[in-house]
């Protein structure tokens, strides 16, 4: 999916005993979904964008600007 251009944030809690991904650009996404290694946390915050992203179009609502971080060269 070309529009990929959102934050995740990965965090790993060791109440939940996993990785927690939010998704902090979308209203009301503060943990989103979660995985029990790094790597399923990221496949699964994709997967969770991608859906987002779709129900967003499919609603008509407008997606949020992403949040743009301009490293220093």
């Amino acid at each position: 999916m070309n529009k990929l251009k959102y934050q995740m944030v990965i965090q790993w809690s060791e109440e939940d005993n996993c990785f927690l991904v939010g998704l902090p650009d979308f209203p009301g996404q503060h943990w989103r979904t979660h995985g029990d290694t790094y790597e399923l946390a990221v496949k699964n915050g994709i997967e969770a964008l991608e859906s987002l992203i779709i129900a967003y179009e499919a609603a008509g609502d407008s997606l949020p600007e992403p949040t743009v971080c301009n490293a220093a060269s």
